[in-house]
């Protein structure tokens, strides 16, 4: 577990992936309830799932400083494996977005905000952060430099955001983008979110999580592919 302790302390030492997994998750606690009836949760845990997206591809970019130095090619010497390496990364990413997740769930629930299902929200939250790693991954092995990366995909995350339900409801779009939107795991985010506050058959809600699981499962084939070069 050598490269899983290096990477959780790499990730720690930088201080703005700690404001992101601290400060941000904190503030998203204490922001309130929209008054209109949208969202059906508080603000901070309606948006959550974009900071999700905005800390996997922060912590995932140290894979492309590793490129960059040539460490992934001196893995090819060494004994340890290029899927050692890439599993240790991704757990360490986990972990700690887990960790972040599992805070923001009890801080709601401390400061008396109505989370309807907090297991369920966990778990939905837990799901994204799996699939939120996954898409950062595969992005980042299309870039060879951590910064353009980074600026670009926060385009994508704000239109993944908006097209996905996150922002404003899905019944503000046309109906074409409706129909597009079931592309966007962002879209199935926001569906979570609604059965957790409206839903009633537990078979929506596994199938919801299987969609976003089988995301993960298919970003992570394309993202684990580029090895070396």
């Amino acid at each position: 577990m050598t490269i899983f302790i290096f990477a959780l302390k790499r990730i720690l030492r930088d201080k703005t992936n700690v404001l992101f997994l601290t400060l941000f998750p904190i503030a998203a606690i204490f922001l309130p309830l929209a008054q209109e009836g949208w969202p059906l949760l508080p603000l901070g845990y309606q948006y959550f799932g974009v900071l999700l997206l905005f800390v996997s591809i922060r912590l995932t970019g140290i894979m492309i400083e590793d490129r960059q130095k040539g460490v992934v090619k001196r893995l090819a010497a060494a004994p340890i494996s290029h899927f050692n390496y890439l599993w240790q990364n991704l757990l360490a990413f986990s972990v700690i977005m887990v960790i972040q997740t599992v805070i923001v769930i009890i801080g709601g629930h401390v400061y008396g905000h109505e989370l309807y299902g907090p297991w369920n929200l966990a778990i939905l939250y837990i799901v994204f952060t799996f699939t939120s790693i996954s898409i950062s991954l595969a992005w980042n092995s299309l870039y060879r430099s951590k910064e353009s990366s980074f600026l670009i995909f926060m385009a994508v995350i704000v239109l993944m955001a908006l097209l996905g339900g996150i922002l404003f409801p899905m019944e503000m779009m046309p109906e074409a983008f409706q129909r597009i939107a079931v592309i966007f795991p962002t879209y199935w985010l926001s569906e979570g979110i609604e059965w957790i506050v409206l839903g009633e058959d537990r078979g929506d809600f596994l199938f919801i999580n299987g969609v976003l699981l089988l995301y993960a499962l298919f970003f992570l084939i394309i993202g684990s592919i580029r090895r070396i070069s």
